[in-house]
């Protein structure tokens, strides 16, 4: 149950983003210019930012929804499993894997991050705009892990709802929906 009273029918963020929506629209806006705006990173390698950090700070619900995203963006749903497990493994450019190990570095703490880690990523053919977009994507997703987490937004358990939430963010990114969701009172 939430810590203060949330609109029932918007479990996770978006439930927290209509009770305040002056506080959410700058964050809707820098996110939807880091994870949709132009880049040299695809959308789904942003996804694959914003799913690292949230596995890592064990937030199960913005884990399922940007898995969900990545995994459409991405066209496959082995990449998600595996960067969860061993980056390393994963059939990925050396670029992102470098990028995805510094994005864990940031969740763990900004000063976990290392001189031989942005080595790594700018050998591997990273730009420092990259890199930069990489740093703030993750410490976007860690307020956004704590934002649900501290204020225990709901977490839905049915997988289909991330299926669904997934494809409204490949589909309408992160911007408010025209029409707001009094249309999933009815879901």
């Amino acid at each position: 149950m939430p810590h203060i009273p949330l609109p029932e029918h918007l479990p996770g963020i978006t439930g927290l983003l209509e009770y305040s929506q002056d506080t959410a629209q700058p964050i809707r806006e820098l996110t939807q210019f880091l994870l949709r705006g132009e880049n040299t990173l695809s959308a789904g390698e942003r996804e694959l930012i914003a799913t690292i950090v949230s596995h890592n700070n064990e937030c199960k619900f913005c884990t399922s929804a940007h898995t969900a995203a990545a995994d459409l963006l991405l066209g496959e749903s082995k990449t998600c499993k595996i960067i969860k497990q061993d980056i390393d493994k994963a059939e990925i450019s050396e670029k992102m894997k470098a990028l995805l190990k510094i994005a864990k570095m940031v969740q763990k703490s900004g000063k976990s991050v290392t001189k031989e880690a942005i080595e790594l990523a700018k050998n591997n053919g990273a730009t420092d705009l990259e890199i930069h977009d990489t740093v703030l994507i993750a410490g976007l997703f860690c307020l956004y892990n704590r934002y649900v987490d501290g204020l225990a937004s709901v977490t839905p358990a049915d997988p289909g709802f991330y299926e669904y939430l997934g494809e409204r963010i490949v589909n309408h990114g992160y911007n408010r929906l025209p029409q707001g969701y009094d249309h999933l009172k009815n879901k």
